[in-house]
């Protein structure tokens, strides 16, 4: 049986090398069991990992429309519009790695860099943005965003802290509630999702290319992460979901926060099990269950066929569902 001792355990042991991209060798080392307590090796800085990871990454670039490409390495799933205005970023990456990202981009077209969009604060999504600024790009975000970005965070359910952003890195414009751009003869809509994956998430639309950027409201294929410390909240999580269903048609091109590019269907599956899992967990805890039991009854184990399959395993996942409810 799964006790919360030894899923922390378990989790601490997985992050490092989960954050680091390689999510088969993390599952791996999460099933071993715990070293006793004596002798266990101090674990791994995710952060450090990750940087270590970026700085021999490979870029793989995938075309979604004429204009627009995915670019994925350690990290988050970078987008990037090209035009005569300019390339326009969203998400930049480990900084380590800012320098592979930058080449692919310039494969792209000769335009340089002008802007630059944060999904929100988090670490793999963010740690670039000074490299980025320094070759051209204005950054924007989420007005809560430049907040956590300015001041030490933690991720607790990965055991990560994270160091105050420099000021170059910092967004320069923020939004409260939603911008709109008009760049690279497309309309560019970001929207604030509050309470969703953290307290400060935006989803981007390109409205002429029918193009939808999640960030981390969307692990495509996989149990999310939903960040308590910093605000994350299920029901937030869904809420945001369905406004990007709302969105998106059946020819909607929708790139995830970490994962493959997808389609409005495959996001509806994604929602249909956070709605699953929220509501099993907030019934045992309506009962009376603590947190062990919860995790004790596996609400997950009829899904984890389909959905285990990335960052979060299945007790990560109940633990930041229960602790948001």
């Amino acid at each position: 049986m799964t006790t919360r001792r030894s899923f922390l355990t378990q989790t601490g042991m997985a992050a490092a090398a989960l954050l680091a991209g390689n999510a088969a060798s993390a599952f791996s080392q999460a099933q071993q069991p715990p070293a006793a307590p004596a002798s266990a090796p101090a674990q791994p800085d995710p952060v450090q990992t990750m940087r270590a990871a970026a700085a021999t990454e490979t870029v793989k670039t995938t075309k979604i429309t004429d204009t627009i490409s995915l670019l994925q390495g350690v990290g988050g799933n970078v987008v990037c519009q090209i035009g005569p205005d300019g390339k326009l970023v969203i998400d930049s990456g480990i900084s380590t790695g800012a320098h592979h990202l930058l080449d692919a981009i310039g494969q792209l077209d000769p335009h340089p860099i002008r802007l630059l969009i944060n999904t929100h604060w988090h670490f793999d999504h963010t740690d670039g943005n000074a490299v980025l600024h320094d070759a051209g790009a204005f950054i924007i975000a989420q007005e809560k965003t430049r907040e956590r970005l300015s001041t030490p965070q933690k991720v607790e359910i990965l055991n990560m802290q994270i160091s105050a952003a420099p000021n170059s890195a910092l967004p320069q414009q923020t939004f409260a509630e939603s911008e709109k751009l008009y760049y690279n003869n497309d309309e560019i809509d970001l929207k604030y999702a509050p309470n969703a994956h953290t307290d400060s998430d935006a989803y981007i639309y390109f409205v002429k290319a029918n193009v939808l950027h999640t960030g981390d409201l969307w692990f495509n294929g996989m149990y999310p992460l939903i960040d308590t410390g910093t605000g994350g909240t299920i029901n937030g999580m869904i809420r945001a979901v369905d406004e990007c269903l709302g969105l998106a048609d059946d020819r909607t091109k929708i790139v995830p926060g970490h994962g493959q590019p997808g389609n409005k269907t495959a996001l509806q599956q994604y929602r249909d099990m956070l709605a699953t899992v929220g509501n099993r967990v907030e019934k045992l805890k309506i009962a009376g269950n603590t947190l062990d039991q919860v995790l004790a009854a596996k609400p997950t184990s009829d899904l984890d066929a389909t959905w285990n399959k990335g960052m979060m395993k299945p007790e990560m996942f109940v633990t930041v569902v229960y602790n948001s409810l």
